[in-house]
């Protein structure tokens, strides 16, 4: 009779084990908050487990062995899933591997050590990206240009710059905000910074950082960038050893004629470019594409994301893993990139064509990459000075936002060897 009910209890856990051995959290349409589902996969990193990233199965959905921790952290949070059995796991893998199948498949092993670059004072509503890290309860260190100077930026892997002014012009706001207090504030602020450092103007010690941040991507460091801290990096770069800034920036004049004398070579993305003179116009240089975007109507105002090859072009396809391909596009200071100032080691992921513009672009630079993104915030078309924090809660489903969240989970992923 005992031997009975063993067996019939050792059929019972087989059965259970059979029909209950993986969770798969679905990223299509049936997954009811996909922001906090890759909160989600970096808690199960955190956890020293690993997760497999579907790619292009189900709008990149994730994969990992059935554990009662994982599923009630799911629930939770909110997160869609489904229980399959193991029989079910193996034909998903199985028809991904179908090379005649856009999919592919990446094991994501540790958990990447995230930074932001902002000023301590920062809200985190200036910024989407530590809005959304956040929201999908990500962790992350903010650091500034005390921590890079001083050579802390090495202990990272993952690091996101703030819309941060990289040529010491204070993001061009002077004409408009130039007698508000936060604008006085900020000016103080960082010219106090870069004496404590040792520079002598702003402009210097920005470079000095620049620098340090270049560095970090040689070395290996993945580089995420939003809205005016793409093209103000480049910009500075390319300025190295001129003066850009006019008088009421840095209190002296600029080098004569220096438009001719930027260096492209220095940049992550962008060439030929030509600053704006002017000291009063709000804009940096003829990257941008914001004005062009402003004569377009908001409705129609999208860019799409490439579908690449997932077995042969796994990094981009990774970082375009999305439920939606045709993105409502939003304003920044930096909106979009102008395509003609591209490197031709450029990888364009996400373009308005019939503005000849890119959205969202990609590249290697040494041992590491880098990804820029145009625009302040996805879910708020024009976002202002002053304008009331962005409610995630009301986004969970964010397709823009999910571009950010892919930059923090690549990192993670096992290298695969190249093809031959």
């Amino acid at each position: 009779m005992k031997r009975k009910i063993f067996c019939l209890a050792l059929c019972l856990f087989l059965i259970k084990a059979t029909f209950a051995a993986y969770i798969l959290i679905p990223m299509d349409n049936a997954q009811k908050n996909h922001l906090k589902a890759y909160g989600v996969a970096y808690w199960i990193l955190e956890n020293n487990l690993e997760i497999e990233w579907l790619l292009n199965y189900r709008g990149g959905s994730f994969m990992v062995k059935h554990l009662k921790p994982i599923e009630e952290e799911l629930i939770i949070r909110g997160v869609s899933f489904e229980i399959i059995a193991d029989a079910k796991s193996t034909a998903i893998l199985q028809q991904i591997a179908d090379p005649e199948v856009n999919m592919d498949v990446v094991k994501l092993e540790k958990a990447p050590k995230v930074a932001v670059y902002s000023p301590k004072t920062a809200q985190p509503w200036d910024d989407a990206v530590t809005l959304v890290m956040t929201y999908a309860e990500i962790p992350y260190d903010v650091v500034y240009d005390p921590e890079i100077i001083n050579g802390k930026l090495p202990e990272y892997d993952w690091l996101h710059l703030h819309h941060e002014d990289f040529t010491g012009q204070y993001g061009k706001f002077y004409a408009n905000y130039r007698n508000a207090a936060w604008y006085q504030e900020q000016e103080r602020f960082n010219q106090e910074n870069a004496t404590k450092l040792g520079f002598n103007k702003v402009s210097e010690l920005k470079l000095g950082v620049s620098k340090k941040i270049k560095e970090f991507t040689l070395g290996g460091g993945f580089l995420f960038a939003m809205c005016s801290g793409t093209d103000a990096l480049d910009i500075a770069l390319s300025a190295e050893g001129i003066d850009i800034c006019e008088s009421m920036y840095d209190g002296d004049g600029t080098t004569p004629n220096y438009n001719s004398k930027l260096d492209y070579s220095k940049t992550f993305s962008f060439k030929d470019f030509k600053l704006k003179t002017n000291p009063l116009e709000y804009e940096f240089s003829d990257i941008d594409a914001t004005e062009i975007h402003s004569k377009t109507p908001q409705n129609i105002d999208n860019f799409s994301l490439f579908d690449f090859s997932a077995k042969w072009d796994p990094v981009p396809t990774m970082l375009c893993q999305n439920h939606e391909n045709l993105i409502k596009g939003f304003f920044g200071q930096t909106t979009a990139y102008f395509k003609q100032f591209l490197k031709s080691s450029t990888i364009v992921m996400g373009e308005s064509k019939a503005l000849n513009s890119a959205k969202y672009i990609h590249g290697e630079m040494g041992k590491g990459t880098w990804t820029f993104y145009g625009g302040h915030d996805p879910e708020d078309y024009r976002h202002m000075v002053g304008d009331p924090p962005t409610d995630l809660n009301l986004h969970p489903n964010s397709p823009g936002y999910r571009l950010i969240l892919n930059n923090i989970l690549f990192p993670a992923a096992k290298k695969k060897k190249q093809k031959t």
